[in-house]
């Protein structure tokens, strides 16, 4: 069924995706005119065509994402350095589930587009599950590696017949989004599909 997405903020540049692609993009009012059978997601703040970060290989190969059982013995937050090799180096199949982990983790920062080297198959098939677009690595870096890194890293605009791929952040601008980061993401969309929504 074709959805509409429409945020608070940006209005006048509502998204109608039809299954995985973005099948028109203009002022609500229009799209909903013209396509009544579409179902509305309405969102607060702005939609964008959501966020590369550029450092996939550091994020889900040299860090470690606890599952939330292991939260008495790991904590929640990720894991990295020489303690996240240890973790890895006595056990390898934890790779590909705290990479599964890790990249909800970054679905839930908007993240549409991973950038870097990435050299475990485990990681690039769970990357590849996602639907995870994978880019060019900027050649200037945002440092430290983060899953809201600054400066921010937005994907080119959104045209119709592209990829229904975007994030919706509760901001009032891109002005307030880069002040504020990442973590006010609200939906990632990828696909077509609702892959994040805040609670």
């Amino acid at each position: 069924m074709p959805t509409i997405h429409v945020a608070e903020e940006s209005a006048g540049t509502a998204v109608l995706a039809d299954g995985a692609t973005v099948a028109a993009i203009g002022p609500y009012e229009e799209l909903a005119a013209a396509h009544p059978e579409a179902k509305v997601r309405r969102w607060p703040g702005i939609l964008t065509p959501g966020l590369l970060n550029p450092y996939g290989p550091e994020l889900l190969e040299a860090t470690y994402h606890p599952d939330p059982r292991e939260a008495e013995g790991f904590g929640t937050e990720p894991i990295g350095g020489e303690r996240a090799k240890r973790i890895f180096r006595a056990d390898p199949t934890r790779l590909g589930a705290s990479a599964r982990r890790g990249i909800q983790r970054m679905l839930a920062h908007g993240t549409v587009a991973v950038a870097g080297e990435l050299r475990s198959r485990s990681v690039a098939d769970a990357v590849r599950r996602a639907g995870l677009a994978v880019g060019r690595r900027p050649d200037r870096l945002p440092g430290p590696p983060a899953l809201s890194p600054a400066p921010l890293i937005l994907l080119p605009a959104l045209v119709p017949g592209g990829p229904a791929r975007f994030a919706v952040f509760d901001v009032a601008d891109r002005a307030e989004l880069v002040r504020r980061g990442a973590g006010t993401c609200v939906a990632t969309v990828i696909g077509g599909r609702l892959v994040y929504r805040a609670r």
